[in-house]
């Protein structure tokens, strides 16, 4: 297993869209390892593959306490939606910005886990926030453009800040 890079915004790779996974190989569920370990050492609860330059429509998350509940999502698609909710989030992708996004409330989502069954998974709370901001990843979206212009120019300017003071 290995700690992959995070691509940071504005970095233009995270506006690829994830193509599909076709077939479940010993190549994909080596990344899901590595995106997994990723995520834990980062730390975080959710990342996708755009988000470490793989552009494959894979998701891991884990929103437990204990870090020991890996949810592995391929090929995710929200079949259904209710409800709207003012969540908090934060992103591996533009560390330390946090700000509120809407999204639904619950979703029911479908996907494929690293063995490649298929299965339907309903969820509410967090667990629905964070797999409505990692499917946006896998459509090329970042969290911070839900947000007005003007937010979103500030949020780069203390980005960029943020990396010449690191220099």
């Amino acid at each position: 297993m290995a700690i992959l890079k995070i691509l940071q915004y504005p970095d233009e790779r995270l506006h690829t869209v994830a193509a599909p996974v076709a077939h479940i190989t010993d190549r994909i569920r080596s990344l899901i390892e590595d995106m997994a370990e990723t995520m834990y050492a980062a730390p975080g609860i959710g990342l996708a593959a755009t988000q470490v330059d793989f552009h494959e429509r894979i998701i891991v998350i884990d929103t437990s306490e204990t870090h020991d509940q890996l949810l592995v999502l391929i090929n995710p698609e929200i079949i259904a939606s209710s409800g709207i909710s003012d969540y908090e989030e934060g992103c591996l992708s533009v560390p330390g910005i946090y700000g509120k996004v809407q999204r639904a409330e619950s979703v029911t989502v479908k996907a494929l886990n690293a063995q490649g069954e298929s299965y339907v998974l309903e969820s509410d709370g967090l667990l629905a926030v964070c797999i409505q901001h990692e499917m946006d990843h896998l459509m090329g979206k970042v969290f911070v453009e839900y947000w007005s212009r003007l937010r979103q120019a500030r949020t780069l300017a203390r980005l960029k800040k943020k990396q010449r003071s690191v220099m």
